[in-house]
């Protein structure tokens, strides 16, 4: 069903369906809920930022529903897929053909250079694009040969960005992706994940606990203590070069 306030769409466009999902976690004596019963639909197309602070459930929501972890209960389901019935090779497969993930940290391989680091998702991917098309749409066309330590940090976060759209992801994961850069350079990094949402169509999920980058989404959900604590949509979304924080 479209959630209230959405034009109804068609079923298949939900690509990602979480239903009461919950998380705990053993930490000795003490048992951790991570999630509370969470449901979450991820819209074909849409940007959708996940709103909340540390300890939240964001990244424990998002590692789920890309298939890096398992739910204590509660299912996922890609498309018509229960990913949560799926053995370690169908999820391997599942975040390898249809996953993207950008994180807080680039986690580039030094030796290789933006261009090296790019192809090796290529490689692997049943469709992929070229590393240097990747490349230029992150708008690092003309570093193709530098290795990490020539590159920003902003530059090594928009290398991490190719390397994970490079693959024709059908969603895109962004966990913090501005968490470890300054404000400007954040800034350029929104811009390219809200370039690959508008001209390849990615569905697009962005945790963060900045709220100014809500302006930006389609969606905005807010966690708290495990729980969905509010959802909201933007009429008018905020381009990425207005926000300020």
């Amino acid at each position: 069903m479209p959630e209230r306030g959405q034009p109804a769409r068609e079923e298949n466009a939900a690509v990602i369906r979480a239903v009461d999902l919950t998380k705990v976690y053993r930490m000795g004596e003490v048992d951790v809920h991570a999630l509370r019963g969470v449901d979450l639909t991820l819209w074909q197309g849409e940007f959708l930022v996940l709103l909340g602070p540390s300890g939240s459930g964001k990244s424990t929501l998002l590692n789920i529903v890309g298939g890096l972890d398992v739910p204590s209960a509660g299912r996922v389901f890609y498309r018509d897929q229960e990913i949560t019935e799926a053995d370690e090779s169908a999820l391997t497969a599942f975040r390898r053909d249809h996953v993207g993930f950008v994180f807080q940290f680039y986690n580039l391989i030094p030796s290789l250079t933006a261009e090296e680091n790019v192809a090796l998702v290529t490689e692997i991917a049943p469709d992929p694009m070229d590393a240097k098309e990747a490349l230029g749409l992150v708008g690092l066309g003309n570093r193709l040969d530098h290795l990490p330590a020539q590159l920003s940090g902003g530059e090594q976060q928009r290398v991490a960005i190719a390397r994970a759209v490079a693959k024709r992801p059908d969603v895109l994961l962004c966990d913090e992706p501005t968490g470890a850069l300054d404000f400007q350079t954040g800034i350029k990094v929104l811009e390219v994940i809200d370039r690959v949402n508008r001209e390849l169509g990615t569905t697009t999920a962005v945790i963060t606990h900045n709220v100014p980058i809500a302006a930006m989404a389609d969606r905005v959900v807010r966690l708290a203590d495990g729980r969905i604590a509010g959802e909201e949509h933007n009429e008018t979304k905020t381009p990425a070069s207005e926000i300020r924080w």
